[in-house]
């Protein structure tokens, strides 16, 4: 017997209703997307013309850049848009990562003019390598001694970096000796393997050296990466193969070209292999191959409109950043001013930061997702700390600098304004970032992988380095790398730590006192002479703005690679 369906009334079958309400919301939140897009996109007009002055060049010069740059490239970006997008992505990829690895390389160079020497990062490599060689003969060795291996595991790159110490002179070998009754005999110090490699009478040369522990291990990665992807063994010999030869052509080539053998290397590490690698692999799928077009149309453009210029005699722009910016300290000049030493400072109190954060950062939210209780009493005080940990991050950041005067330079005597009180400072004020973030990636991993893995017979901890910390590393990654690039724009606790305000020599070492962009920035905002005013401080908030916007550029290829696997 059919039966029929009862009438069902339903909010809005009847067409009565408004729609008004939403389309008003919708606009609203559209209108003030669009304006804060536009003021910021103005604000930066704003400044850029101020750093580079493109009024100040010819107008012929003017027109032939934008016949054959501007032009061409916008054409090519509104075709990605409207007609292949997966060839868009390709243009932003290959665009972005020569810029990252030019970056890279010049990270490097600075670390070897001002830190250490080729020697002494050959030194320092190799003994972390045989560090890591302890490390897993002891786990193959004594797979079942867990107390050993945590012992191992911090103290064989101490040994071999740092040495050992006399036992007068350690507080916990002697207390350690005097409740066990034993004796260690460690009267006098152990030289780390560090130092034995740094006083050998003979070593090799340095661009040997440069080759094998760093170009050589970043080849043979790569090498290894488009194996696996290529499931051929050629095609990763190939690749070591080529970024061997590539690195040692710049014996001839790079002098020749006004490049030294070092540039040339760190060049072919940093931006050939990736982008060789890259390009590789966007061949080799076949999908947005067309993108490719949009580097090479940069290129060629630049370089007919340099043919061009050169022969009409068009004059350039008087910009503000060149190399000589880039690469001078601070003057009393406005043409002379430079933003190189506090540069030097930005990236070496990013240093501290990344290796005094992230381990912190990442181990804390570990424990709080994974081995923190969530009943009984240490539960409410588990919840009590995730609290107060999200209040930290809305602190003002003024109170962290005051928190690392007290602390790093009050208490514990170290110098005032110096690299590692400023890493440490402004690190203690991403931290709450670093664990939020983390947790929330970790937290995002599904359950079912850990019971999975469970199933399996794995431990807690083999759960969590082996699925859960892979699948929550790009979570991880972003948050960390955004947080660091608001860590690098901060002044408020350098101010209150005692920053240099200008400096004139880039630093040599961590515990040297230092100028930070930000800070250097902050100084020439209240100098008196207009050209410092408008024009300096412009190049230097571009500049502080360039590797701002690398580095959250690089957050989102990490993003969106790892999404897509």
């Amino acid at each position: 017997m059919a039966t029929t369906e009862p009438d069902v009334d339903w909010h809005g079958g009847d067409s009565s209703v408004n729609h008004l309400r939403g389309r008003a919301f919708e606009a609203a939140c559209l209108a003030a997307t669009a304006f804060g897009l536009v003021s910021v996109l103005l604000l930066l007009l704003f400044v850029a013309n101020d750093a580079f002055r493109p009024l100040s060049a010819d107008s012929g010069w003017l027109l032939t850049y934008a016949a054959t740059v501007l032009v061409p490239l916008a054409a090519l970006a509104v075709y990605y848009y409207r007609l292949d997008e997966p060839a868009g992505e390709v243009a932003y990829v290959t665009s972005g990562l020569p810029v990252v690895g030019v970056l890279l390389t010049g990270g490097f160079a600075v670390m070897f003019i001002e830190l250490l020497s080729i020697l002494e990062w050959f030194a320092l490599v190799t003994s972390l390598v045989a560090a890591g060689g302890l490390i897993v003969a002891h786990g193959r060795l004594r797979p079942d001694a867990a107390l050993e291996r945590l012992v191992v595991l911090f103290g064989a790159p101490i040994v071999t970096v740092l040495g050992t110490p006399p036992a007068q002179f350690n507080w916990l070998v002697t207390d350690l000796a005097a409740a066990l009754g034993v004796d260690f005999g460690l009267y006098h110090r152990v030289i780390s393997l560090r130092e034995v490699l740094l006083r050998l009478p003979y070593v090799p040369t340095n661009w040997l050296l440069l080759l094998g522990t760093l170009v050589a291990p970043l080849a043979v990665a790569g090498g290894v990466f488009v194996a696996r992807r290529r499931d051929s063994r050629r095609a990763g010999v190939a690749v070591v193969g080529a970024t061997l030869v590539g690195a040692l052509a710049g014996l001839v080539t790079g002098p020749a070209l006004g490049i030294g053998y070092g540039g040339w290397m760190l060049l072919v590490a940093f931006v050939a292999l990736p982008v060789g690698i890259y390009v590789e692999g966007v061949v080799g799928r076949r999908e947005g191959v067309r993108g490719l077009a949009f580097p090479v149309t940069a290129v060629l453009g630049v370089a007919v409109g340099s043919v061009v210029v050169e022969a009409a005699g068009f004059a350039g722009p008087d910009s503000w950043i060149d190399w000589g910016f880039l690469t001078s300290a601070t003057s009393r000049t406005a043409a002379d001013a430079g933003i190189y030493p506090a540069m030097v400072g930005s990236v070496m109190m990013i240093i501290v930061i990344v290796l005094a954060t992230f381990p912190v950062g990442v181990g804390a939210a570990i424990y709080l997702e994974e081995y923190a209780p969530s009943e009984g009493p240490m539960g409410k005080f588990v919840t009590l700390v995730e609290i107060n940990i999200g209040n930290l991050a809305g602190v003002p950041s003024v109170v962290y600098g005051l928190l690392g005067l007290a602390l790093f330079i009050r208490i514990v005597q170290w110098p005032q304004g110096s690299i590692v009180v400023a890493g440490l400072a402004v690190g203690l004020l991403i931290l709450p970032i670093v664990i939020i973030s983390s947790q929330e990636a970790i937290r995002s991993v599904p359950d079912s992988f850990r019971q999975a893995s469970y199933g399996m017979g794995a431990t807690r901890w083999q759960t969590i380095r082996q699925v859960v910390l892979p699948e929550a590393l790009p979570g991880i990654l972003t948050g960390t790398i955004l947080a660091l690039g608001r860590a690098i724009g901060e002044t408020a606790p350098l101010l209150m730590i005692g920053a240099a305000a200008s400096v004139r020599l880039a630093p040599n070492g961590f515990f040297d006192v230092a100028g930070m962009m930000p800070r250097q920035i902050y100084s020439w905002s209240s100098e008196l002479e207009p050209a410092f005013r408008h024009g300096v401080l412009a190049a230097g908030v571009i500049t502080l703005l360039a590797v701002l916007l690398v580095m959250n550029a690089t957050a989102i290829v990490i993003r969106n690679r790892y999404q897509r696997e």
